[in-house]
């Protein structure tokens, strides 16, 4: 109070300049000091704002022998190629918090996300729309998606137990890491590795869909290099997305990264590993020049929207690879694009944060009349050793069966600057992240999939009349216009966030 009084005393005009000015009383006197100290508030205020950042893995790698899930047939592991982590990042403005975690692991369950975002809200007061946990999606870990990964709701198990607790304990540490910080954001490309999986086959070329039927004008992952090829039945998206994070001396602290490519593979069956997404974050942290920094650097690689996308050119040949060599070398060519892309960044002091999290009653995927009958016929008939695709889809259309009429999915939105991020709990096809991206008032955004939760693939009604795999009943759970409605929510959502800055 005594430096307004003194910045008053020094702006306002003494009585006799106020009368030559044409001022008499204190009524006019009154609402220009009220001005005046409004403007050194707002000043002062501007000038206190400090934007601080901390980060930090927590590792969640489970016990040898658990199921890896990344196939129709789960093996237990037998090795640990790589640890398994929760790649945690948390960032303070000064009016709010925002913590944003990726994990290593094929999915999380909606329970698994609940649990843990009610967590750190209560221990770190951090709102929880501004709370995202995501998967990457690699193929080659145990599942965090509980005992029965087609359930719609199940108790925790006790490695998701493990998990909620690691989760929120990474994010405590990367409050325990908060210093100030500068941070800013950049676009590069990578388009060599992104191909659409979904291929347009000559008609009568496509097998029978597990239900029996043969009504698929697309299959997914076709035969290399066959004549039956007709083209595509997607776009790609090639961007790779950076959010930075630096100390005010310009140290990286960490980084948060975005591209839509499914996992890569190429690992032994019963081997648990991170894929090419932990690989990135091992060689950003290299051309960073950031090793053996105390706190760590962080670098995380979210998957966009990769539904529909691998790195597999049908067109070409099979190559032959050694175990994990494709994917260090779709890494390091992600890492390359990203450093290029890093070094053009243009740091800010202070940014605005912000999120929404709704949860909108989508309809579930039900089986008809025909397919519950032929499923429970299947389920019913003689045991086998190895259990056929029929087999595996009659099981889960009885599971699908069980689904109440809607389900609640969580939809998140995310404001970090001049960046729009968006959450889905699904595996996302390209082009509806494309089309977020050409209509979000925030340039640049990006999607993060399998976030929240997890509810199967993500088509876009024009794909589910094209058929294939990502549309099956179960591999696909929710309603054909499911992505309409999510996408237009997301954009209601950051709509707001840009009016509220």
């Amino acid at each position: 109070m005594k430096s307004i009084a003194s910045f008053v005393s020094r702006s306002i005009p003494t009585q006799s300049r106020w009368d030559s000015l044409g001022g008499r009383g204190s009524n006019r006197f009154l609402p220009l000091c009220l001005v005046l100290i409004a403007c050194f508030l707002s000043v002062n205020h501007t000038e206190a704002r400090e934007f601080r950042a901390g980060a930090a893995t927590s590792n969640i790698t489970p016990e040898i022998g658990g199921a890896i899930i990344g196939g129709f047939h789960p093996v237990p592991s037998t090795h640990v190629h790589d640890e398994l982590n929760a790649r945690c990042l948390v960032l303070d403005n000064g009016e709010t918090r925002m913590a944003i975690v990726i994990c290593d692991l094929l999915g999380v369950s909606k329970e698994l996300c609940d649990a843990a975002r009610s967590i750190i809200h209560a221990e770190n007061s951090i709102p929880e729309e501004n709370i995202l946990i995501a998967a990457t999606h690699t193929h080659s870990a145990s599942s965090a998606l509980g005992p029965d990964r087609f359930a719609h709701t199940q108790e925790l198990d006790e490695y998701q137990k493990y998990v909620v607790r690691r989760v929120a304990d990474g994010v405590r540490r990367a409050l325990n890491n908060l210093a100030p910080a500068r941070i800013g954001w950049s676009v590069g490309e990578e388009p060599k590795h992104v191909f659409n999986r979904r291929w347009l086959m000559k008609p009568g070329s496509n097998s029978r869909d597990p239900f029996g039927g043969a009504n698929d004008l697309v299959k997914m992952n076709p035969p290399r290099e066959s004549a039956n090829l007709v083209k595509p039945a997607g776009p790609t998206d090639p961007q790779i997305c950076l959010i930075a994070v630096e100390t005010p001396d310009g140290r990286p602290m960490a980084l948060l990264g975005n591209y839509s490519l499914h996992y890569v593979g190429g690992v032994p069956a019963s081997h648990i590993s991170a894929d090419y997404f932990a690989v990135f974050c091992d060689r950003m942290q290299q051309l960073l020049g950031a090793d053996r920094q105390s706190p760590p650097f962080v670098a995380m690689l979210s998957n966009g929207t990769s539904g529909d996308i691998n790195n597999i050119d049908f067109t070409r040949p099979v190559e032959k690879r050694e175990p994990y060599e494709k994917m260090r070398e779709v890494a390091d060519d992600v890492a390359a694009a990203a450093f290029k892309a890093y070094k053009t960044i243009k740091f800010h002091d202070w940014v605005p944060l912000g999120g929404q999290l709704q949860w909108l009653e989508i309809g579930a995927r039900h089986p008809t009349p025909a397919q519950l009958e032929r499923a429970k016929a299947i389920v019913g008939g003689p045991a086998t050793t190895k259990r056929s695709m029929e087999q595996i889809y009659a099981e889960r259309t009885l599971t699908m069966n069980a689904y109440p009429p809607t389900l609640p999915i969580p939809v998140q939105a995310l404001r970090i600057g001049d960046v729009g991020i968006a959450g889905f709990p699904n595996e996302i096809f390209a082009e509806m992240g494309l089309e977020l991206k050409l209509r979000s008032p925030f340039k640049p955004s990006f999607t993060i999939e399998i976030a929240n939760g997890y509810y199967g693939y993500l088509p876009t009604p024009e794909q589910h009349k094209l058929g294939g795999y990502e549309t099956w009943l179960a591999t696909n759970r929710l309603e054909e216009e499911a992505s309409r409605k999510m996408t237009e929510a997301v954009l209601r959502m950051w709509s707001e966030l840009k009016d509220n800055e």
